[in-house]
């Protein structure tokens, strides 16, 4: 596939269009097949493009947005080791165990972490429960 940009002689339009190659563009050209979709005419032609070349500083731009995206997931990977190691899984049930810590002084019970919907972290931050939301990263590098 490659793309031409076109111009319509008569009403000076500018446009873009893909072609199987270039020789399909000389052949529908040949047949006038090519139309200005705004004025319907068949007077369109190439206009002149610069050619698509590698350019080194998007390249390291890319790189460098990659490398900050890795070290991004690692530090909430840190996150998720430290939470694992030093909280309690309750699952779905975050939001029950939240309330049971929180209005039972006598039960005393390191962190918990689980999963919770946006209602329920809306309704614990109204009762006055502090909570956070972490991003969570799933390790899918095997």
């Amino acid at each position: 596939m490659i793309k031409y940009k076109l111009a319509c002689d008569d009403c000076e339009t500018i446009f873009d269009s893909w072609f199987a190659s270039s020789k399909e563009f000389e052949k529908l050209k040949k047949k006038s097949l090519l139309a200005c979709h705004i004025c319907n005419s068949s007077s369109v032609d190439k206009t002149l493009m610069a050619p698509s070349l590698s350019n080194n500083k998007k390249n390291i731009k890319n790189d460098l947005q990659l490398d900050k995206y890795k070290n991004i997931k690692n530090t909430i990977k840190s996150y998720q080791k430290f939470i694992k190691e030093n909280f309690k899984f309750v699952g779905e049930n975050f939001a029950y165990e939240a309330r049971s810590i929180h209005y039972n002084p006598k039960k005393k019970s390191k962190g918990i972490y689980g999963n919770a919907s946006k209602k329920d972290l809306k309704e614990l931050k109204e009762e006055g429960i502090d909570t956070q939301m972490i991003p969570w990263v799933e390790d899918k590098d095997n």
